[in-house]
């Protein structure tokens, strides 16, 4: 999923971006035609996508997701607000917290959102 604005960024704490959902995007013909519905899965990148601009070091892949709730649909043309903030940042690890909202209302929470982190050299 890719992010159209950054409204908010704080390394290390949290960050706050603005994604559009467009009616062109492929997964709507299929999923589903006569009611087009944003996948699960791709709310879910967004917030990693949104958690990377929030770790302070490159996270290397995704470990695990806790807690994930999805509480309305996501439609085409929404605009979706997901906000992250850091809970956990150690030597190996990160994670974080994730809400994602259309119009001030929940659409998507993740309690717990864990990454390993990329080695550094």
């Amino acid at each position: 999923m890719i992010i159209d604005r950054i409204v908010d960024v704080e390394s290390g704490e949290y960050a706050v971006a603005l994604v559009n959902v467009p009616n062109t995007l492929a997964v709507f013909d299929t999923h589903f035609p006569r009611f087009p519905v944003l996948p699960g899965v791709l709310l879910l990148d967004g917030m990693g996508a949104v958690a990377r601009l929030v770790a302070r070091q490159p996270l290397r892949r995704q470990q695990s997701i806790h807690g994930a709730r999805f509480r309305h649909y996501v439609r085409p043309g929404d605009q979706i607000r997901i906000t992250v903030h850091a809970t956990e940042v150690a030597a190996d690890a990160f994670a974080c917290r994730a809400v994602a909202e259309v119009t001030g209302r929940k659409v998507a929470t993740v309690r717990r959102l864990r990454f390993e982190l990329e080695e550094l050299r």
